[in-house]
């Protein structure tokens, strides 16, 4: 655990601080020790928040951090946020040394292409109330310290909709 521990950095960064801009490479990942962050893109001149991540989380533009390609996110802090940075030069190297590491990354990677698979799942197939109703079981106080515009963007509707049924609940 102190060979894992001992690559990764202490950040913080600051409300609407960037950990990463669209279009360039992602060389870090991030372990949310506090705040909020949020992974979007702008398309059309409008913010399409994809996913929220809060503490005990981590966060990076996944397809970019381990192919090094452009990539096509921006990560950017909610609030001010304590994050612990790993490199990608350290990640892989804890995978060829660390066993432990190698076993918990793999878990990471099954755990993001699940989520992404339920998000999809439930843009296509769960209504507007659905999604509400599984966010604010499963992250209720994202609803206390995220902005609105980003949750109802998350979920695929508007504001103004989400203001109607968070007054329905």
């Amino acid at each position: 655990m102190d060979n894992i521990l001992s690559v990764f950095k202490p950040l913080e960064i600051s409300k609407g601080e960037f950990f990463l801009k669209s279009g360039k490479t992602c060389r870090q990942m991030a372990f949310i020790e506090s705040g909020y962050m949020r992974m979007y893109d702008i398309v059309d001149g409008k913010e399409i928040t994809l996913w929220i991540g809060s503490e005990n989380r981590f966060i990076t533009s996944l397809s970019s951090f381990i192919f090094e390609t452009k990539n096509n996110w921006n990560i950017q802090a909610i609030t001010d946020c304590k994050l612990y940075i790993i490199n990608r030069e350290n990640h892989f190297n804890l995978n060829k040394t660390e066993p432990k590491w190698l076993e918990f990354d793999n878990l990471l990677l099954a755990n993001s292409f699940a989520l992404l698979e339920k998000n999809m799942f439930s843009q296509l197939h769960t209504t507007a109330k659905q999604r509400f109703d599984n966010l604010l079981n499963e992250e209720p106080e994202l609803f206390k310290n995220v902005p609105l515009q980003y949750i109802a963007s998350m979920i695929g509707i508007t504001p103004e909709s989400l203001s109607r049924l968070r007054k329905i609940n």
